[in-house]
């Protein structure tokens, strides 16, 4: 196996190198020399010490493992060496670098081991490892798991998507957001763990910023005290990796990881309540917001099944990606955060305006948008999907012909929402779905080619999955809910509980599948289908199944 172990050599001194490069390019740009220094100290040399396994006395694998980006013939592997989680530095070495063992196999019994080798886990990136597996078969279930002395880790099960530009007959996958720890346990990802799927979208609020008191918010803990550690609101590098510790510590959480590849992106709590760009939710310093959102990024990159591709620089991260699932779907993942204009009349509800009806904002950026439009005219997929972040599709919170819009969504970016479809349009795409989290409730939406009126063409669907927490019980039917179905004719569903959604893809339709837990503020939350929509190829538009 000298190949893998050159490849190894590889990985390693591009890791290297991309740390050394932490906060030394456009970083330098656009920050001042205090956030150059905060994330050029402590990385890694071209020599990094080896620390020895054997030095590792308690379990490290307590934040389990996980796999993400499949493609035809790799998919990411990740774990983190954490023996103490809640304690800053994981409880490993300060310095240095652990050799960790990995290996992939075709059975859940380790007979048929398909690829393994050694990769370092570095102090500087938190003792997270990212294994790039390359080699296996296409659309083919695997398992995994890695070693550190005599500890091995649970063993997790993957799988790769199909080749490229095949026929495929069916996919089904997971649609996940907002999970906040203090609302509630994730009772829907246990849930989630048992279904058969594909791969999940995860689309935004994996963690939340906000302090969890010592009791886990509305959890209630009577049976352990959390650290004083988690008391106070994210902001630095440290802050944000102890809180993805706390978050990974839960057993649903890690079974869900456990079960399937993800397919991850960020919105807002990732690095702070409703931020555009690099203008914060509040006034502060733009530069110290700036060193905020790298440390974010940074942490959200280490802790998240995500390939080199995806390491930041500084403040900076390319997130947005592409995947195919043979001829059946091609899935463009956005980022609708890192990029936007600043949100006109503030970050709530107002009337829409010169300000947010301005041609020059944008959702997504100039360069995003030209690589999505792009996409969608090279597309020979059945169906086009876009997992992303915020509502799409209009939201009216009254029944007056002039209500007030969300400025946060894509309500607040009409220009953008437009170019995007008109580039639907232009490319001639009959089968475009929109996968959507962020607002702690279920929608399904027909997409109208123009809102204002409910007779124009329906260019696509937008489900909106619930949160798996955030919001804590929620209900059927929220207080505005008829208002917003009398508002919205194109609102064809709307539900307040808390659970995930699955979307099962095949030549003939889309298929959402809305499933809720009764409740998530203590344990045992039961699990039941809310409704059922699907949408016809060929003939865009929701029905219920």
């Amino acid at each position: 196996m000298a190949h893998e172990a050159d490849a190894h050599a590889t990985h390693h001194e591009q890791l290297r190198s991309a740390a050394a490069g932490i906060g030394r390019r456009r970083f330098l740009t656009v920050t001042s020399a205090a956030a150059a220094l905060a994330f050029t100290t402590n990385l890694p040399s071209a020599h990094a010490a080896e620390v020895a396994p054997a030095s590792v006395k308690e379990d490290p694998f307590t934040l389990g493992v996980a796999s993400g980006d499949p493609q035809p013939d790799s998919v990411l592997l990740w774990t983190r060496l954490a023996p103490r989680p809640y304690e800053p530095g994981n409880g490993m070495s300060a310095t240095g670098a652990v050799p960790v063992r990995w290996e992939i196999a075709r059975d859940d019994r380790f007979h048929r081991v398909a690829r393994r080798g050694t990769v370092k886990a570095y102090a500087e990136f938190n003792h997270t490892v990212h294994v790039e597996a390359h080699g296996l078969d296409a659309d083919r279930v695997y398992w995994y798991r890695f070693r550190v002395g005599r500890w091995t880790s649970p063993v997790g099960r993957t799988r790769t998507a199909p080749a490229h530009g095949i026929r495929v007959n069916d996919a089904r996958f997971g649609l996940l957001s907002c999970q906040a720890y203090h609302d509630g346990y994730f009772t829907a990802l246990g849930h989630l763990a048992e279904e058969d799927l594909d791969a999940v979208f995860h689309v935004g609020d994996y963690q939340y910023e906000y302090a969890v008191n010592a009791v886990g918010g509305a959890r209630n803990y009577t049976d352990r005290t959390l650290p004083d550690v988690f008391n106070r609101e994210t902001v630095t590098l440290e802050d944000y990796r102890l809180r993805y510790a706390l978050y990974k510590s839960d057993p649903d959480l890690q079974a869900a990881h456990a079960a399937f590849p993800w397919f991850v992106t960020w919105d807002d709590h990732e690095t702070e309540n409703n931020y555009a760009g690099g203008i914060p939710e509040k006034d502060q310093d733009p530069q110290e917001f700036l060193i905020r959102r790298a440390a974010a990024y940074r942490a959200y990159w280490e802790n998240m099944p995500l390939r080199m591709p995806q390491l930041p620089e500084g403040p900076d991260m390319k997130l947005y990606r592409r995947a195919h699932y043979g001829r059946l779907a091609q899935f463009d993942i956005l980022d609708t955060r890192q990029y936007r204009s600043d949100q006109a009349y503030g970050d709530g509800w107002q009337y829409p305006g010169p300000d947010s009806e301005d041609p020059s904002r944008t959702m997504i950026g100039a360069s995003q948008e030209r690589w999505l439009l792009d996409g969608f005219r090279r597309s020979r997929a059945t169906w086009n999907v876009l997992p992303q972040q915020v509502t799409f599709s209009r939201r009216k919170n009254t029944t007056a012909d002039r209500s007030k819009l969300s400025m946060d969504s894509w309500d607040g970016y009409p220009a953008s929402r437009e170019r995007v479809l008109a580039g639907v349009e232009q490319a001639g795409l009959e089968n475009f779905v929109v996968l959507t989290g962020d607002v702690h409730v279920a929608y399904a939406m027909d997409i109208k080619r123009n809102f204002d009126d409910p007779g124009s063409r329906t260019v696509g669907v937008e489900f909106v999955g619930t949160s798996v927490s955030s919001g804590k019980d929620g209900s059927d039917k929220p207080s505005n809910w008829a208002t917003y179905m009398a508002a919205n004719p194109h609102m064809k569903f709307y539900n307040g509980r808390r659970g995930y959604t699955t979307i099962t893809l095949d030549g003939r339709q889309a298929r959402a599948d809305y499933k809720t837990v009764s409740h998530v503020t203590s344990p045992g939350g039961t699990l039941s289908t809310a409704a059922s929509f699907v949408t016809e190829a060929g003939n865009p538009g929701l029905h219920q199944a």
